[in-house]
Parts: C-alpha cells; sequence; structure tokens
C-alpha cells in the first residue's frame, strides 16, 4: 500500500512524534560532539531527517538523522579536509546514493539473515541502556553520542559506568529516579486506565516534571541541577546570529580526490546503515509493512545532499529513533516529519526552555527504549530455535557491544555464512543402507537440491567407503544444482567402482539408468 502523507493517525503520529523528538535532540547533540563538528550541524541533520527525508522516503516508521555509526568517519574527515570541504562530501555521499536508488541497489537488504538483524537491535538495545547509566546518575562528561565501546574520552562503556559511580550527582539522580518511575507507571498501569494516558505520553510528563524540579531546585548546592548536566542547545540572539550559524560547502573542493574518497565512504556506510535499519524497523513494525528500499535510499541521498549545502552531518535511517517511534505509537511517517518540525520550532523559539531539560531525564527515557530492544524473553526465543539461528545473534550482539556497529553486523554476517556452509555440508546427501540383494548389499545416496564443492569432502569420504560387491543406488532426482567438482569425483568414482565390482543405478527423473558411462554428460545435458 502507498505511504502517502495523511492526517488520518494525527492522535498516535503526535505523541509518538513528541517522544521521538525529545528522543532526537539529546542525540543530534550528542552525535555532532562526537563527530568534532559545529553542535548546529547535529541539529540541522536531525531537522532535515524528519522534514525532507520523512516526507520523500516510503517508510511508515523510520526516522532519520545523524548517526552514531558514522561519528569516527565524520570526525576523521573533518580534521583531514576542514568542517566546508567536509561538507563537499556530504553533498556528493547523497547524489551517490541517490544513484544508489536509481541502479535499484536496495535489495541487499534482503540478503541479511533474521538472526543477525535481531542481534544488531538487541546489540544497540544493551548500548543504548549502557551509556545511559552514567547520565542517568549526573554524569556527563562523555559526548551522548559516543556509542563505540571505546570511547573518545579514554574511558570504555564499563569504566565509564564505574566512574560514574564515583561522580553521583544527587540531584540528577533524584530526578532521574523519579522520571524513570514515571514512564514506568504510565506504561504498565496508568495507559491502561483511561485515553488522556494514551494521548498524554509518559515520556513528555516526565520531561516537564524534569523542568519544574530544575526551577524549583534551582541554587540548591545538594539537589540542585548544575548547567553541565542539562541539555545545551544554540541560543541565538537575533535572526542574524540564528543564520550565522550555518555553514556552506567549498565546492572548490570538489577536485580533491580525498573528498571524493570520503564522500563514497559515507555513501557506502549510511545506505548499509538505513538498509539494515529499514530491515530491523519493518520487523517491529505491528502492521508488517514492507519499506521500498530503493524509494529509501533515494529520500536519504536528497537528505544528504540538501544537509550538507546547509552545514549538516550526514544522514541515515536510525533505529534508535524508529524503534522509539515504534514503542510510542506512531502510525504513519507523519510522526517523523512531525518530529523534524518541533526540533526546527524548538532552536528557533523555546532554546531557553530546553536547555532545562536534566540529561538524567532523557536517559530514563533511553533506558526504557534499551530495554525494549534487549529483552531477556528474547535470548530466550533465539536459545529455543537452535545454535544455528543463536550463533550468529549472539555473536552479532557481542561485537556490536564491544567493537561497534558495522563491524558487529560484518562478523555476524559472517558466522552466519558459516553456519549456512555448514548446514550445506551436512545436508548434501544422506546413506541408507538395505538388506543384500543378488549376494549384493545395497546402499542407497541421495543428493539434496543443491551439492557444492563445500560438500567434496564429505562425498569423496562417503564413495571411498562404499565397500566391494555393492549395489549402489545414485539418487540425483530433485538434485538441480551438481557442482562441477562434483561431477569430477562421481565420474573418478564411476572408474573405480568397474575395479570394486560396485554396481551403479543412478535414479534420475526421467527413470532409472544403470551404471551410466558418464555423470557429467548425463547431468550437462538434462
Amino acid at each position: 500500500m502507498k505511504n502517502s502523507i495523511n492526517f488520518s493517525n494525527l492522535k498516535s503520529d503526535i505523541p509518538a512524534s513528541i517522544v521521538v523528538f525529545f528522543v532526537a535532540l539529546p542525540l543530534c547533540l550528542g552525535i555532532a560532539l562526537a563527530s568534532g563538528a559545529p553542535l548546529f550541524s547535529g541539529l540541522i541533520a536531525g531537522i532535515i531527517g524528519g522534514i525532507v527525508v520523512g516526507s520523500v522516503s516510503n517508510s511508515s516508521l523510520g526516522v532519520s538523522g545523524p548517526a552514531a555509526g558514522l561519528a569516527a568517519i565524520v570526525f576523521s574527515a573533518i580534521v583531514e579536509l576542514g568542517y566546508e570541504n567536509f561538507l563537499v562530501a556530504v553533498v556528493i555521499g547523497g547524489a551517490i546514493q541517490t544513484l544508489f536508488g536509481i541502479l535499484r541497489l536496495g535489495i541487499i537488504a534482503y540478503y541479511f539473515p533474521s538472526s543477525v538483524i535481531k542481534g544488531m537491535l538487541t546489540g544497540i538495545g544493551i548500548i543504548i541502556f549502557l551509556k545511559q547509566i552514567p547520565h542517568f546518575f549526573g554524569y556527563d562528561s562523555n559526548p551522548e553520542g559516543d556509542f563505540a565501546f571505546f570511547q573518545v574520552d579514554g574511558e570504555n562503556t564499563f569504566s565509564e559506568i564505574f566512574t560514574a559511580f564515583n561522580h553521583i550527582d544527587p540531584g540528577a539522580s533524584l530526578i532521574g529516579l523519579i522520571s524513570l518511575t514515571i514512564l514506568l507507571v504510565w506504561g504498565s498501569i496508568l495507559s491502561k486506565k483511561g485515553k488522556i494516558f494514551q494521548i498524554i505520553q509518559g515520556p513528555l510528563v516526565a520531561v516537564v516534571v524534569g523542568i519544574i524540579y530544575f526551577v524549583l531546585t534551582s541554587g540548591n548546592s545538594l539537589w540542585g541541577i548544575s548547567s553541565n548536566h542539562l541539555v545545551s542547545v544554540p541560543v541565538p540572539d537575533d535572526a542574524s546570529s540564528f543564520f550565522a550559524q550555518f555553514s556552506l560547502p567549498n565546492f572548490q573542493a570538489i577536485s580533491n580526490i580525498q573528498v571524493w574518497i570520503t564522500g563514497f565512504t559515507i555513501a557506502l556506510v549510511a545506505s548499509l546503515e538505513t538498509l539494515l535499519c529499514v530491515e530491523a524497523t519493518d520487523k517491529l513494525d505491528p502492521e508488517k509493512r514492507v519499506t521500498p528500499t530503493n524509494r529509501e535510499l533515494l529520500a536519504q541521498g536528497s537528505g544528504n545532499i540538501i544537509s550538507g549545502l546547509i552545514g549538516g552531518l550526514p544522514i541515515t535511517q536510525v533505529i534508535v529513533r524508529s524503534s522509539a517511534n515504534i514503542q510510542s505509537g506512531g502510525k504513519t511517517k507523519m510522526s517523523s516529519i512531525i518530529h523534524g518540525f518541533l526540533l526546527l520550532i524548538s532552536i528557533l523559539i523555546i532554546p531557553t526552555i530546553l536547555n532545562k531539560i536534566p540529561l538524567s531525564v532523557l536517559a530514563a527515557i533511553l533506558l526504557i527504549v534499551g530495554y525494549k530492544l534487549a529483552k531477556p524473553s528474547l535470548f530466550r526465543e533465539m536459545i529455543r530455535k537452535g545454535w544455528k539461528q543463536f550463533l550468529p545473534f549472539i555473536v552479532t550482539v557481542i561485537a556490536i557491544v564491544f567493537t561497534n556497529l558495522l563491524f558487529g553486523i560484518s562478523l555476524g554476517l559472517a558466522v552466519g555464512v558459516f553456519v549456512v556452509i555448514i548446514k550445506s555440508f551436512q545436508n548434501s546427501h544422506f546413506l541408507h543402507k538395505e538388506d543384500n540383494s543378488n549376494g549384493k548389499s545395497k546402499i542407497k545416496m541421495t543428493f539434496a537440491e543443491e551439492v557444492t564443492f563445500f560438500n567434496k569432502g564429505s562425498i569423496l569420504k562417503e564413495l571411498d567407503n562404499i565397500p566391494k560387491d555393492t549395489l549402489l543406488h545414485l539418487d540425483i532426482e530433485n538434485t538441480i544444482y551438481l557442482d562441477d567438482d562434483v561431477l569430477e569425483i562421481l565420474d573418478d568414482f564411476w572408474e573405480k567402482a568397474k575395479i570394486r565390482n560396485i554396481d551403479i543405478k543412478l535414479k534420475t527423473r526421467k527413470g532409472i539408468i544403470d551404471n551410466p558411462e558418464s555423470f557429467r554428460q548425463y547431468f550437462l545435458n538434462n
């Protein structure tokens, strides 16, 4: 069904967009900080990701903005190229993404195993949960967007938590606990008591309570919250200072080969992250809608071109915001578009109010998001499915938590491919021994639909172990593909079979052939 802009679900989309806005705001700022870019560039990317990408995309629940997975690439590029030259690379990356969409390369998303996608979601959920613990207790020394295990401040995910326990801020911790209680009670009890509690979302209430708490405790040496524990949105003095925050790309650098390399890298990584997020978001969608991936690449490319032209960071679809949108009851892409307008309106009209929101309140919201992505029940479900599903899943989870998103996905995919190879190796054929037939023992070897060179060793071993004076029934009736290496083994075995007095019957779709002269010739001709 075509996902056009409509207003029929605003009662669900508006509350969800507010939650996504409060989740996206600190992430936009934090990812800009982690990328070594101006803070305002993260907000630009968030606005463009919501309004432009949300409008062009046909993803019902996906939300786009600056992504933590690109932070390391962006940081290195800005150091090497300078910010204005880097913006040229963002524009080039957007153009290449648009070309990817035109060439219909979005199909690559369908080649990732479900176990790896679930592992990605779970790994991100664990990271979100762990990374918010320091903020929850008022320890905010590291960038919010730093989602890698080894952080830019010299800490790692776990050492940061232990350090935070030695720097607990009473005021930030108290309002964090109050906010978490509000969210839990709202979600599990109050939301079932009446429609008013479904329209007014718990995260919005938690944020309002957080602002009130900050105002009431301002100046209190013990329970007050200092400015370094609050959201920090740039506050322009007038219109000219607002527009001065935008940066323009230096197109004189377009002849620089390093700019093109950076642009292609951004396009490749951003496209991969987006396609994986699309796959994951579609799995979380209660209505199980399918996002057109080629259209999504066109939308992301358009967003990156515009973001680069006005000084913003690269954009991808982001699972943190998308999952928050789904869990908050979003129904259509209007929630993503509205969240973009909320970001724009907030930095224009109420930046001083936003700067009164305690980071521990936002951390409480993200703790809930992280837990929902990495529920213990999911681990039990994957274990029940067997090791072939659980192994790629758990490897992806562990690798993402202890390294980074792209390496974790790559390692999980490699393990998934290895599992497929093992399954292919195990399922290429099976043997069945029967009673003696005319003085000869009878063995039936049945081949699978596809037999590749991975199966060469096991088939050769089985054939070599067939005793003399045997009747071999070789069943290839349902075999569609037989690798040339396997055909070579079968032809070699035919010569050995004569010496060992082994009679061969070849069962095919056209009937049974006694003692075929050439397996290769028969199979290639049929």
